[in-house]
């Protein structure tokens, strides 16, 4: 029944998009705040453990428990109050019990994966491809955010975004099986490379091994002709945001800036819109 109606009326198939979207940007704005605080639990542990000093188990901590709460007052947030988008407007952006500020970040996270998810479902319509681009979407605003918070993206996303988009391009998805494992080798290489090199000529680490796999990911799902456009787009970008930063909101030169957020937006502009791009410059030749 279901399929019939979304192929019938595409955009009730739009409208369904965006509300599972909504509600997946709220479950991605847990994962964003409390994934890496599980990795770095994870590795005191493990370093404990192997000092000899295990430490007494803790409370439980994962994307489940425990419930959210306000983190100034503890208030738990009822179902009511986690209703994405709505709730942060109807509260006004603040705590309803002790009126602390609510992350404008909230809201903009669940709005950008409802956005998508609506062009997504409008662009491809209920296909493989839909299912796909969704995945990769919400991967990209994860680690895009993971990364401005911690300046790290964490492999337990990377890596089985890199083996999903393999999968996927098995069927010849968004690329051929041939093109899909050409880019993400080229896409590790591409970055080690720049990284080694900038390395030998100042000393210092330009960016972190996450990067090289972030890439690596893209290529696996869009090939290896997307390579040259997500590249020169991210750093296009992060030389205007970096530049921006630095001139208007005063950010020291010498204090880093995250480049994962630019190869995320990048790889989602050449999945949407890179063969026509790339053919609009071709063309120009």
């Amino acid at each position: 029944m279901f399929p019939v109606s979304f192929y019938t009326y595409p955009a009730f198939l739009v409208i369904v998009a965006v509300a599972a979207g909504l509600i997946v940007g709220s479950f991605l704005n847990v994962v964003i705040h409390r994934l890496p605080k599980m990795l770095e639990r994870q590795w005191r542990s493990e370093c404990a453990e192997l000092a000899g000093t295990p430490s007494p188990p803790a409370e439980r901590y994962d994307l489940v428990k425990p419930r959210s709460a306000c983190p100034k007052c503890g208030h738990m947030i009822p179902a009511s109050e986690n209703i994405p988008l709505a709730s942060y407007f109807i509260l006004r952006g603040k705590c309803s019990r002790c009126g602390a500020p609510i992350s404008l970040r909230y809201p903009v996270v669940e709005a950008l994966s409802g956005a998508l998810a609506g062009y997504i479902a409008w662009r491809y319509g209920l296909t493989a491809a839909m299912l796909g681009a969704l995945l990769f979407t919400w991967a990209m605003i994860a680690l895009a955010f993971i990364d401005l918070d911690t300046f790290y993206l964490p492999d337990s996303i990377t890596l089985p975004l890199l083996w999903a988009g393999l999968l996927f391009n098995a069927g010849g998805t968004f690329t051929d099986l041939n093109s899909a494992v050409i880019g993400a080798a080229a896409g590790y290489v591409a970055l080690w490379a720049v990284f080694w090199a900038f390395k030998l000529a100042t000393g210092k680490e330009g960016m972190g091994y996450g990067d090289f796999k972030l890439l690596a990911a893209i290529g696996a799902w869009l090939g290896w002709k997307m390579l040259p456009l997500t590249i020169l787009a991210s750093s296009l970008v992060g030389a205007v945001v970096g530049i921006g930063l630095i001139v208007f909101a005063k950010h020291a030169r010498e204090k880093p800036i995250p480049f994962g957020p630019y190869l995320a937006a990048a790889g989602l502009i050449a999945m949407f819109w890179g063969e026509r791009i790339n053919k609009q410059y071709l063309d120009l030749f």
